[in-house]
This record gives C-alpha cells, structure tokens and sequence, in this order.
C-alpha cells in the first residue's frame, strides 16, 4: 500500500469513528435517536465528512491539522459541532502517518508518544487560532496560557498547564492513557461480550461519563453539578454493563438522555473522549492491515 493510499484509510477511519458515535445512545450528546442542545444529526455527520477530507492530508502538522479541520467545520455548518475531536484526532492521525512512514516498528501508542513530545510552538499558535474560532462553550481565560493570547510555548506544555482543568489537554499530557486503559478497555470488552459495535460504544461514552467529571459541564456549571452527573452516568454505566442484552437497557438510557438534556447538560467531552476512542480502535486496524 502507498503511503497515499494509507492516508485515505486514515482519513476513512476518522470518518468511520465520528460516524460510529453518533450511531450509539449516548445520554446527553447527540446521536440518531434524538437531537439536542440546539443541534442536529446532519450536521455532525456533515462536520465529520468535510474534516476528514483534510485532516488526513500528507506532509502538514498537528497544528495545521487541527486548523484546517476546524476551518472545514466552519464553511460547513457555521458552528462547532467538532473541536474536541479534532483535538483529539489530529495527533492520533499524526501518530498514524508517523507509524507507517517508520516501516511499522512502532505501535500507535508509541509513535502518538513521539509526535505529542515533538509538537512544537508553531502547532501551538495554530491550534490556538482554531480554537478561538470555535469557541468552546465556557471555555473562559486562563491565569496562564490563555487561548486568546499568542502562545509563547510549544503545543505539549500548553496543553500541560490545562491538564487539571480539560480531560483533552490531560490526553496530551499523559500520552492519551484514558483513551487507551479507560476507553478502548471497556470498547474491547464490549466488543468480546456483546459482539455489537454501537452498544460498545454507549458503555465506553458512559465510562467516560462515570469515570470523569465531564470537563464541559465543569467548564458551563461549577465541580459539584460534574461529579453529581459523574455519579449519576456510574449508575447506568453499571446497569449496562449487567445485561446479557444491552437493548433491554434502551429504555432507561433514553429517560437518562432526555433528562439530561431537559437540564440542558451536555456531556460533550465524554463524546469527544469516545470518538476519539473509536479512533484509536481504527487505526490500529488500519495499521495491522497495512
């Protein structure tokens, strides 16, 4: 396979795993059975497709990547429908590129390790760029590399001084370690139980949900309402994961869902932690085959 047609696999996968979220329940967020927060399924599915057609592309950044996907997005939809999972993908596909260019002798965890430590000051200013045309609900100033100021350090250390504050900037930190032990865990164990790729997806974005205060709700409504829905989504995360047939469990998830969005509570960075998740799963696919 050429390294082209490698980076149209990726590209593929991209879209295959934001498509894959928006076919699960995912209480909260929106997806085929049911809109919410003022947006709709076409517009996800629509911000999916035109940024893979140039997250994917050859010999560019992750700063650049993480740029054009949100300018993409943006001719569109006019809304921001996507950033946290452009966040996420754009070192993972980085990772990917770098993985297949190397002749395969790192694993995808291991070239997402190199690309994250080699971000650069650059990547930081453009990806600053994309978020600040995005805007984020609530995203607000920072005491210190804040998003409306021109950066002055690489992408990695910016994304270190959020870590406490955003559960994407932790990825960054941490070397993406809740996608692959907390979110591609309960993926493949889902997988192996239910052999049902849409329900897999429901336990991992509820495993997020219940494993993190959702750094969205933080950000829109203080600590306490994120770890009162924290506790809430361990519940159904729980009673989920104790059916032999998930969708006898469809039901109460769709009362959860409609509840939360009555409250106008939007666990987006559980969904964007959940694609990217998906992502993860992907690529190593696309890899193995490569």
């Amino acid at each position: 396979m050429s390294l082209a047609d490698f980076a149209v696999e990726v590209a593929q996968a991209y879209q295959d795993a934001c498509l894959a979220e928006l076919s699960a329940l995912k209480p909260g967020n929106v997806h085929i059975f049911a809109d919410g927060h003022g947006m709709v399924v076409k517009d996800f599915i629509l911000s999916a497709e035109v940024s893979a057609s140039v997250m994917a592309q050859l010999d560019i950044g992750v700063g650049q990547r993480i740029k054009a996907a949100v300018q993409a997005t943006w001719q569109s939809v006019n809304c921001n429908t996507n950033l946290g999972i452009i966040l996420l993908a754009a070192p993972m596909i980085q990772a990917s590129l770098l993985a297949y260019t190397d002749g395969m002798h790192l694993s995808l965890r291991e070239s997402l390790a190199k690309v994250l430590q080699n971000l650069s000051l650059e990547d930081a200013v453009l990806a600053y760029q994309a978020v600040e045309q995005a805007s984020p609900a609530g995203l607000g100033n920072a005491d210190e590399h804040d998003i409306h100021a021109q950066p002055t350090v690489t992408l990695l250390s910016a994304m270190q001084a959020a870590e406490q504050r955003d559960l994407i900037a932790r990825q960054y930190s941490n070397g993406f370690t809740d996608i692959f032990d907390v979110g591609l865990a309960q993926y493949e164990s889902a997988i192996a139980r239910w052999n049902n790729e849409s329900w897999a997806v429901s336990a991992v974005h509820l495993a997020f949900m219940a494993g993190f205060p959702d750094s969205h709700i933080v950000r829109k409504y203080g600590a306490s309402k994120g770890a009162e829905i924290q506790q809430r989504a361990a519940e159904y995360l729980y009673g989920l994961l104790e059916q032999e047939n998930p969708k006898l469990y469809q039901r109460a998830l769709l009362e959860f869902d409609a509840a939360l969005k009555a409250e106008r509570i939007n666990p987006g960075t559980s969904a964007d932690l959940t694609v990217a998740t998906v992502l993860a799963s992907y690529l190593q696919n696309v890899l193995k085959q490569a």
